[in-house]
């Protein structure tokens, strides 16, 4: 019974953990260029089960017939579940016409790069501004980079105009290019905060091969309708556990002070 209350209790921490989640999809859904995450779970290790009076009173010898020193195994016995990961899932989001000349999407594989005080971090949302001193920044702050890996500087009153490439034009004379980048391995990015993503050591940026939308922005890829049925399904779930622990507690209890006065 014990092992019981474990396993469930297991259940119930992974199934709080999805919601969080879940209810972190739902809490982005309109934030620019936001990638969804997704729980993974999986078991712990399940262990066998002897019947150890077997092994010491050879109950299962008969008419000379016996299954020698080792206990029968009665089977595996599950011990509840865990988290393995959180998986950001990079697909891409629908693209939304504004009509700002500094709103960039990038369209295909590829993140913006942009400097921060921790170093380079990498970004879909595009919703940039330019700054008193001229720069291209995102809404906190933060420079965008060149090919370079400057900071982009934009001249005043300028007619603005971007590249599928990336490639930026001041008054149609070419000024830089940004720095579009990608990597080969999804995995290698990290989820930081402020929709910016940090390189796992020793992950490579590479050429990005998407192309860039001037005047438009990535919306997020969360589907709502999937989100909330997740969201109730893992209600359930949750539910159910919490019920096996209350079943458990109570054939605990009936052991305890009525059974032990037996």
């Amino acid at each position: 019974m014990l092992r019981g209350l474990y396993t469930a209790a297991s259940g119930m921490i992974t199934e709080s953990l999805r919601t969080d989640t879940i209810s972190n999809n739902l809490a982005n859904v309109d934030t620019t260029g936001y990638k969804k995450d997704t729980m993974v779970s999986e078991e712990f290790e399940a262990i066998l089960l002897h019947r150890i009076n077997d092994k010491q009173n050879n109950a299962t010898s008969i008419k000379g017939f016996s299954i020698g020193s080792e206990a029968p195994v009665v089977g595996p016995l599950g011990r509840g579940s865990k988290v393995s990961e959180i998986a950001t899932i990079q697909d891409q989001g629908a693209l939304q016409t504004t009509g700002n000349p500094y709103d960039l999407a990038i369209s295909g594989k590829g993140y913006f790069v942009v400097n921060t005080p921790q170093g380079n971090r990498y970004t879909r949302n595009g919703n940039f501004y330019r700054s008193e001193t001229g720069q291209l920044v995102t809404v906190d702050g933060q420079a965008v980079l060149d090919n370079n890996n400057r900071p982009v500087t934009l001249p005043q009153n300028a007619k603005l105009t971007f590249g599928a490439n990336g490639q930026v034009y001041a008054d149609n004379q070419p000024l830089t290019t940004l720095q579009l980048v990608d990597f080969q391995d999804r995995r290698a990015l990290l989820k930081e905060g402020n929709n910016l993503f940090s390189p796992q050591q020793g992950a490579q940026p590479t050429a990005a091969t998407g192309t860039v939308s001037q005047g438009v922005l990535e919306k997020s890829n969360v589907n709502v309708v999937s989100e909330m049925v997740q969201l109730i399904n893992n209600y359930r779930m949750y539910e159910a556990n919490s019920k096996s622990v209350t079943t458990q507690d109570s054939l605990l209890d009936k052991a305890v002070n009525e059974v032990g006065r037996l």
